[in-house]
């Protein structure tokens, strides 16, 4: 089977604040590094007469803040953003659905609005995030997954190593110790995920790394390392999610939270 690579298709829901600049500014960097089609959207309502039109304006000034970089806008009706948006990407074939943070939150936080959430628990695509007032830096620096033991996860390292020796960066496997749990079970785990890394992607040794987190809480434990510019968080969605659909478990959805880097969740079943 072919494993597609991320951002071969970015598509960006567009919105006229500084979360939807924000969004659009990391929605192009991603296209840039993975050399991937960029198609920016709007979603609008089914019972404003004049809403279609203020889309395409909206999508006329997104194109100009793109300063001539190749993309493709598109419109779209739905009572729902969130759900436009995922129907949309799935009726253009884009594999990752970037929206940007809501106003009001904590600067160089995720702050997860009405749209961010119903696409965090029902898309088929993968969604990423950045934090309030994120601008993308001109490399990426390194790729980072959040483990725990289970299939969602090592199926994110697989994809994870993948798009890490494709864009030429480490890779970082990171496990959060927040209940006081025995740190050699958790440590064995993962160098067992580093081995899966290696084996799955031809990741060079040197490339793959693996930390252990430990605070009191999930925000504490991922104060406990480092977080250079650049890097990309990946989660994997939870147990309960559907087949091929993301959804955020509760740990999880705190990582996203407290992240101070941009992050991806990959739907269930990724392929």
């Amino acid at each position: 089977m072919t494993i597609r690579m991320i951002g071969e298709h970015v598509l960006v829901g567009y919105a006229r604040d500084a979360g939807g600049r924000e969004a659009l500014e990391l929605a192009r960097a991603i296209a840039g590094l993975t050399d991937g089609k960029l198609t920016v959207a709007s979603v609008y309502p089914p019972d404003r007469p004049a809403a279609a039109g203020e889309a395409h304006t909206l999508l006329d000034q997104a194109l100009d803040l793109l300063d001539d970089a190749p993309a493709e806008a598109a419109v779209h009706e739905s009572r729902s953003v969130g759900r436009g948006l995922s129907v949309l990407a799935s009726r253009i074939g884009a594999d990752i659905i970037v929206v940007g943070s809501t106003s009001g939150g904590a600067r160089g936080r995720i702050n997860v609005g009405s749209t961010a959430d119903h696409l965090l628990h029902a898309s088929t695509e993968a969604v990423m995030l950045p934090p309030a007032g994120y601008t993308p830096p001109e490399e990426l620096s390194r790729i980072t997954v959040a483990y725990v033991r289970r299939p969602q996860c090592d199926e994110a390292v697989i994809r994870a190593a993948l798009a890490a020796l494709a864009l030429d960066v480490p890779l970082r496997l990171l496990t959060l110790n927040v209940d006081d749990a025995r740190p050699d079970p958790l440590r064995d785990d993962l160098a067992l995920a580093i081995r899966l890394a290696r084996d799955s992607s031809g990741l060079p040794a040197e490339a793959v790394t693996a930390e252990l987190a430990e605070g009191d809480d999930v925000a504490d434990a991922l104060d406990d390392v480092d977080w250079p510019e650049g890097e990309l968080l990946v989660c994997a969605s939870s147990e309960d999610a559907g087949a091929h659909r993301v959804f955020l478990g509760e740990v999880a959805l705190k990582v996203l939270r407290a992240a101070p880097c941009p992050v991806t969740v990959l739907p269930r079943g990724y392929s």
